[in-house]
């Protein structure tokens, strides 16, 4: 108590003050509460909230617990994002298994009608869902990688809302390192068979296990370094696939590009951004996968480090943000019917979540293509 305070609480109210009747403090004259009236009780919203209320999902949308045996109608949902925290297949900085967590966080703001494509997915025919994180175990890689692909099966088990459009709904992951799109293009497989994937990424992901991991265990062959090459090696993509970005040097110099190529993918420099421009490297990306059906795979270190410095393996020389975002928002037209962002590890990022908020935007670019373009089951 301060020493002012205590002292008036010994002060002896005059005679002449005893009988003053002091009005209750309800009373007293608030201007505040006179300027800015508070509305009836009943007209209170407390469901829609702020951008801060309820659980964190992606972009503040419905959570969903996609796990749970549910057949009811309401339930059914056309677009679905998971988070995958998984990041024990990383051969650098780990902290990836809180990327899921992240990127939620820096989607707060998300929502609206963009300034640059005039649409706003988030109210569009699609119904979306954000299903949550996968149950993975942090102990042991060859279990949660079952555990994932398990996930995926069971989201994408569920019917679509939109069933004039489609019978199964889509789903967006959230990692996680690059080890988890594997599972990602199991489930994209399983539903819809292979798909050519444009990869944005500074690293191929195509390395032949034997020569990164795999000549240590079989165990420790499967990482995100490999999982492109494992990708192949099922069958699951086609040889229409495509790399954007690429700037890290290689294990071999050319037994790596020439396995790449068995692989089933071309690659774009992050350099020849330089020499073609946004819209020559998009006529490129274009003219590789054709018409098929497409997965879209982003690591977030297909940026600078300058613009994205929370992950695992950075590599300088990269696009900016401005630059990613513009050649997502230009493959609108594509069968999108999968996609991603990972490799975001929060830990790394700045105070000002320079990370995270790129990533959110990113997975946002991602959402809009697909919404702009729904891909039937006979496509």
């Amino acid at each position: 108590m301060y020493p002012l305070i205590a002292a008036a609480s010994l002060l002896i109210v005059p005679a002449y003050a005893r009988d003053i009747v002091f009005p209750p403090v309800a009373a007293v004259h608030n201007p505040s509460s006179q300027q800015y009236p508070l509305a009836h009780e009943d007209t209170i919203d407390i469901v829609t909230g702020s951008q801060f209320s309820g659980l964190t999902t992606f972009a503040n949308l419905p959570y969903l617990n996609c796990f749970v045996d549910d057949e009811s109608t309401l339930n059914n949902y056309d677009i679905a994002f998971l988070g995958a925290p998984f990041d024990t297949g990383v051969t650098a900085r780990p902290g990836a298994r809180f990327g899921p967590k992240g990127i939620r966080l820096g989607s707060r703001r998300l929502g609206g009608w963009s300034i640059y494509t005039g649409e706003n997915p988030f109210a569009s025919w699609a119904k979306l869902v954000d299903c949550g994180d996968a149950p993975l175990t942090w102990l042991d890689n060859t279990v949660a990688l079952k555990q994932l692909d398990m996930a995926h099966k069971v989201i994408s088990s569920r019917r679509a809302n939109a069933t004039h459009l489609s019978q199964v709904p889509r789903i967006i992951t959230l990692g996680g390192d690059h080890t988890t799109t594997l599972s990602a293009l199991r489930s994209t497989y399983e539903n819809w068979g292979p798909v050519s994937v444009i990869h944005f990424d500074s690293h191929i992901d195509t390395w032949d296990p034997k020569v990164l991991g795999g000549g240590v265990s079989h165990y420790a062959g499967v990482n995100h370094g490999t999982f492109l090459h494992l990708a192949h090696e099922e069958g699951l993509i086609r040889n229409t696939s495509i790399h954007v970005g690429i700037r890290a040097p290689v294990v071999r110099p050319k037994g790596d590009i020439r396995n790449d190529l068995r692989c089933g993918f071309e690659i774009i420099t992050a350099r020849d951004l330089d020499r073609l421009g946004v819209s020559g490297l998009v006529e490129e990306i274009k003219s590789r996968v054709g018409d098929s059906r497409v997965y879209i795979s982003v690591d977030i270190d297909v940026l600078d480090p300058a613009y994205a410095p929370a992950t695992g393996t950075a590599e300088p020389g990269g696009f900016t943000t401005r630059e990613l975002l513009t050649i997502l928002d230009a493959l609108r037209g594509m069968p999108v019917i999968g996609a991603d962002v990972v490799e975001v590890a929060p830990i790394y990022d700045t105070a000002g979540e320079t990370t995270t908020l790129a990533a959110a935007e990113v997975a946002n670019s991602l959402l809009a293509l697909m919404v702009a373009r729904p891909v039937g089951d006979d496509e």
